[in-house]
């Protein structure tokens, strides 16, 4: 089962960096997420979602090779592959996978202007290791779908080796 991290950041970039450190230490194999996507809430307010992977790009890309293939039966490629891209697009872009949008831009918005936040889905982790590493970063947990419990264990870890790190 999966669970929902959210954690606010003083900007997009200390965000984007703590993601982009995450993603190195799933290649170690110390952590397995499902979707981790850097929220910022600009000076104006509005909201930009930073996704780690673009559906649209990867429907199009998708639907560009099979519809190669499937021209190539027909004897136009070149027709097969313009229309499974514009196609596999479409259906990229309808495609919500992992963390709700919706659900972070509302949180999102309830973020100072200029901050951002880091949505994790995290499957698997060796919070031993993980947690020492990010929390060097600062960061505030804002929401979890961890049990009471769980997420009080998970705050005191973090303030621990926030403690440690500085």
């Amino acid at each position: 089962m999966s669970h929902l991290i959210a954690i606010s950041y003083p900007d997009v970039n200390t965000a984007s960096l703590v993601r982009d450190r995450l993603f190195e230490m799933q290649k170690q194999k110390l952590i397995t997420l499902a979707d981790a996507c850097v929220v910022e809430r600009r000076q104006d307010g509005k909201i930009k979602l930073h996704q780690a992977a673009s559906m649209t790009g990867m429907g199009a890309a998708s639907g560009a090779l099979w519809g190669g293939l499937i021209g190539l039966l027909f004897f136009m490629p070149l027709l097969g592959m313009a229309l499974g891209a514009a196609g596999g697009a479409a259906g990229g872009a309808l495609t919500d996978v992992g963390v709700d949008d919706k659900f972070m831009k509302d949180l999102g918005a309830k973020l100072e202007p200029g901050t951002a936040a880091l949505f994790l889905l995290v499957v698997q982790s060796t919070p031993d290791k993980v947690i020492p590493d990010i929390a060097q970063y600062g960061g505030h947990i804002l929401q979890t779908s961890l049990g009471h419990e769980e997420e009080e264990q998970l705050r005191e870890t973090v303030k621990a080796a926030q403690g440690v790190n500085a």
